[in-house]
C-alpha cells in the first residue's frame, strides 16, 4: 500500500455512516481514541454486521479490537447472529476474526462467485483479483 493511500475508502464508510441501521462507535483506550467501528443492526431479523473495524497500528496487539468486540457483543444480546467479511489478503483479520473473535468463514468470493452481500461500491469495481471471505458467528444463548 501506497503512503496516504485510503486502507477503507471513503465511499464505503459514508455507505455504512448512511444506513438507517448503523451504529458508529470509536475505540478509546487511556483518553485516546485508537480506533473505530460501525455496526449494522436490524433488530427485527436478530441480525448484526460489522461492517467496519479498525484499530490504529500502533494500538495493534494490545487486545483492543477484542476487547471492544466483547463489549459490542454485551450491547447486543438480541443479535443472534453476527456476520462480516474481508479480503483474502488480510491474513491478520482473518486470524482476528477466526482466532479471536470465534467467527466462521462461510464463504469465498471470487471472480466466479460473487455472492449477494457484496456492497456495490465493492461491486461496480470487482477485478479479477478481488476475492473476499465472509464470516458469520452464531452467538449461544448462555
Amino acid at each position: 500500500m501506497e503512503e496516504g493511500e485510503e486502507v477503507i475508502s471513503r465511499k464505503t464508510i459514508e455507505r455504512c455512516l448512511d444506513d438507517n441501521q448503523a451504529e458508529a462507535y470509536r475505540i478509546m483506550h487511556n483518553e485516546d481514541v485508537v480506533g473505530g467501528m460501525i455496526l449494522k443492526i436490524d433488530r427485527q431479523s436478530a441480525k448484526g454486521e460489522l461492517e467496519i473495524l479498525f484499530i490504529k497500528p500502533d494500538a495493534h496487539s494490545k487486545g483492543l479490537g477484542q476487547a471492544a468486540w466483547k463489549e459490542v457483543e454485551i450491547l447486543h444480546p438480541e443479535i443472534s447472529v453476527w456476520e462480516t467479511m474481508t479480503p483474502y489478503f488480510e491474513k491478520r483479520n482473518i486470524h482476528f476474526y477466526v482466532n479471536r473473535l470465534g467467527f466462521h468463514i462461510v464463504e469465498f468470493w471470487n471472480k466466479y462467485q460473487r455472492g449477494p452481500a457484496v456492497p456495490e461500491d465493492i461491486d461496480e469495481n470487482w477485478s479479477d483479483d478481488d476475492e473476499m471471505f465472509l464470516f458469520r458467528k452464531i452467538m449461544t444463548k448462555q
